[in-house]
């Protein structure tokens, strides 16, 4: 695995707080909102060099079929790093977890078969700049998994989601944005939309802010 050092420098991204409410958190909501069965249909059928963007303390790592030959884990926080590590050290597929901005993959251009993207978008700083690095590393043809949060509902939902974000969601919650599209993200940066599904969790219960969820496929031109 090769990295870019003109990336690698770019420092971390601090939210302790948070990081260690969520590394508790996602663990209960793998059954509580079956979050695992959905990770199992984002990574199924991957094969090849994989890089994930915002791995998160690791989740996903466990669910990645034998067919998949390198995960490369981008996780720019540094406890959800540390919990990576652990995770990938009981994963049955290489995995290699390596600090980094989604702004600024250290990677190689066109070095992968599959990008994972999972509940990361909601969160960068320049979701534009994100998803063009992800068309750089992706080689011509390669596909994108996503599974995001975003904008939902009816107009008061959405006024919620909006009215959160300008205020206190983003400080409360590691930098998240309820109300972001990330189907319309995808497509602007030039990625061609596979098939893909809405989908709420939890699925049986309330509707919250963060409840309206997306999950399907993206491919980078062959020409482009």
């Amino acid at each position: 695995m090769r990295l870019r050092s003109e990336a690698a420098g770019r420092g971390p991204v601090r939210h302790p707080v948070f990081a260690r409410y969520y590394a508790r958190c996602s663990v209960g909501a793998e059954t509580r909102l079956g979050l695992a069965g959905v990770r199992g249909r984002l990574l199924a059928g991957l094969t090849g060099r994989v890089i994930e963007v915002g791995a998160g303390n690791g989740l996903n790592f466990a669910r990645y079929p034998a067919t998949v030959t390198e995960v490369v884990a981008i996780e720019p926080e540094p406890l959800l790093g540390r919990l990576a590590l652990e995770a990938a050290r009981h994963a049955s597929v290489p995995v290699y977890v390596v600090p980094g901005a989604a702004e600024a993959l250290p990677v190689e251009s066109g070095a992968f078969d599959a990008v994972v993207l999972s509940l990361v978008l909601c969160s960068v700083h320049d979701v534009a700049r994100a998803l063009g690095e992800v068309r750089r590393v992706l080689r011509p043809g390669g596909q994108v998994r996503f599974f995001e949060h975003g904008r939902g509902g009816g107009r008061a939902m959405r006024l919620t989601q909006h009215t959160l974000d300008r205020t206190v969601w983003p400080a409360l919650a590691g930098g998240c944005h309820l109300a972001r599209d990330p189907v319309a993200a995808l497509r602007s940066a030039g990625l061609e939309l596979g098939p893909y599904r809405t989908l709420s969790l939890p699925e049986h219960g309330p509707r919250l802010p963060a409840s309206y969820c997306v999950l399907g496929t993206a491919w980078r031109p062959d020409g482009g």
